[in-house]
């Protein structure tokens, strides 16, 4: 268990910044869950993204070449005008 701080500052022990991989002048992501609870990774993680999140990550990093929206898909093989 640890303490905030006045200035909002806590401590995380040894043993999890060990194993999380954070050392002294790493950033940090601090996310809140739904249910309350806080999560701290190192930077560039996230644990806790919704599976949306996640796909539209990988959609955003490698767009689709050649595709075309559902809509115009749909008039096209349906041959509405």
């Amino acid at each position: 268990m640890t303490t905030m701080t006045v200035k909002g500052q806590v401590t995380i022990p040894k043993a999890v910044r060990d194993a999380a991989g954070i050392k002294p002048g790493d950033k940090v992501s601090v996310t809140l869950a739904t249910d309350g609870s806080v999560s701290i990774a190192p930077a560039g993680e996230s644990p806790a993204l919704s599976y949306r999140e996640k796909v539209e990550s990988v959609r955003r990093a490698a767009p689709l070449k050649g595709m075309m929206p559902t809509d115009d898909f749909m008039k096209m093989i349906r041959g509405d005008d």
